[in-house]
């Protein structure tokens, strides 16, 4: 059988999709690039807002008059009977649930450029009035280290050199099973061969409660030292109505944690704006703490209700005010990343190529994660020495040494 791939959304779901597919590749399928090659095609997806749900909504139906098409990720939870038809398969997030108690820990890695890491566990222990991620993927199931550790040296088998490990909420990982994110990281950066470790998104309300030990166990030189810690707001009172369970001063503890731990880092948060309540004090205030706190990366989203939550009917501010608010997010972001990037420049750094780039260079990471973009042809997953030359708002420029 031919099978044809595209994902979407959170890198959770991007990895359980590239694991699903793997899934069929070794059970003797074969890979094609053309959705009208494909006997079936399968499509992961993200209805986080409701411009995307339209979008694969959309696109699931384009792939119909293709293929057959099997529907795998978040969508199934919020669609309801929409999808129905003959040529449509729908597998519900919770039809993961056996990949996380250990039904499907030895699938092997037959097409490594489709795999986008490791899935630690589903679900989380929030409950975000604005949520719908939550609603679809249930409670925290986490996976024993052991098999995480196995799966990993299956990758490292097949070539790969940077591994990620991803979950809706990284920092949750073990809660259920008496372990922890810190004993999981430190458990795969001991483990032999050269290579990189990713670490996913963590929620800062169970980040602060492992916030030392996980410093202590970035520290091998194995863990890129990088951070996603999504705020969402700078305000309190906003951050209580989301029902986030932590406040602005935890979130800058954890940064400053961070920070002092390792000055040659990157950080990564998410900004809601247009979230109901959300007037011009909140914005000032998260104004001030992005201006504080200063990150690399700041996804910037705009509130956009989702049924089954608390949140679906909720009043929300003026759609222009959104706008300014989501403009001078970007604006004051976009200042901070050429600011501290244009500071890098003349540093010599070890970058771990992993892609092939445009018009003849390659794209890899440095220490921080920070994209590096290097003249020549490199191979993937090697890691090449470059004085940094040049940069713009969202990369670095190398010169190999």
């Amino acid at each position: 059988m031919k099978v044809y791939f595209e994902s979407y959304g959170c890198t959770l779901n991007k990895s359980e999709s590239g694991l699903y597919v793997n899934k069929l590749l070794s059970e003797g399928n074969t890979l094609v690039r053309r959705p009208e090659e494909a006997d079936i095609s399968v499509i992961g997806t993200c209805v986080v807002i409701k411009s995307t749900e339209d979008r694969m909504t959309k696109r699931i139906g384009e792939l119909s008059r293709e293929s057959r098409v099997r529907v795998i990720g978040c969508i199934s939870s919020v669609t309801g009977k929409v999808l129905e038809d003959e040529n449509i398969e729908v597998l519900a997030p919770k039809d993961f649930r056996s990949f996380y108690t250990g039904q499907l820990d030895d699938i092997e890695i037959k097409e490594p450029s489709i795999f986008d890491g490791i899935p630690i566990n589903q679900g989380c222990t929030g409950s975000c009035n604005y949520c719908i991620s939550h609603v679809a993927r249930g409670k925290l199931v986490s996976r024993p280290i052991g098999k995480i550790v196995s799966q990993i040296r299956m990758q490292l088998e097949r070539g790969i050199r940077e591994v990620r490990i991803s979950s809706l909420d990284t920092a949750a990982y073990g809660k259920d099973i008496g372990t922890s994110l810190p004993d999981l990281v430190e458990a795969i950066s001991s483990s032999e061969g050269d290579f990189m470790l990713r670490v996913g998104m963590m929620e800062p309300r169970n980040t602060l409660s492992v916030k030392d030990r996980l410093m202590e166990s970035y520290s091998s030189g194995k863990v890129f030292k990088f951070m996603h810690l999504p705020v969402q707001s700078g305000d309190n009172r906003v951050l209580e109505s989301m029902n986030r369970e932590y406040s602005r001063e935890d979130f800058e503890e954890i940064v400053s944690a961070f920070r002092n731990a390792y000055p040659d880092s990157m950080l990564s948060t998410d900004i809601i704006a247009g979230y109901h309540g959300d007037d011009e004090e909140s914005f000032e205030k998260t104004v001030s703490l992005i201006e504080k706190t200063r990150p690399e990366i700041i996804n910037i989203t705009r509130f956009s209700p989702r049924p089954y939550t608390p949140d679906y009917n909720v009043k929300t501010p003026p759609s222009n005010d959104t706008k300014r608010w989501t403009k001078e997010y970007a604006r004051i972001h976009e200042e901070i990343t050429r600011d501290k990037f244009s500071k890098e420049t003349g540093k010599v750094k070890t970058v771990l190529v992993n892609e092939k780039g445009k018009n003849g260079t390659v794209v890899g990471r440095d220490l921080a994660y920070r994209p590096v973009v290097i003249p020549g042809d490199f191979p993937v997953y090697s890691k090449v020495e470059c004085e940094i030359v040049d940069s713009d708002r969202i990369y670095l420029v190398g010169k190999k040494i």
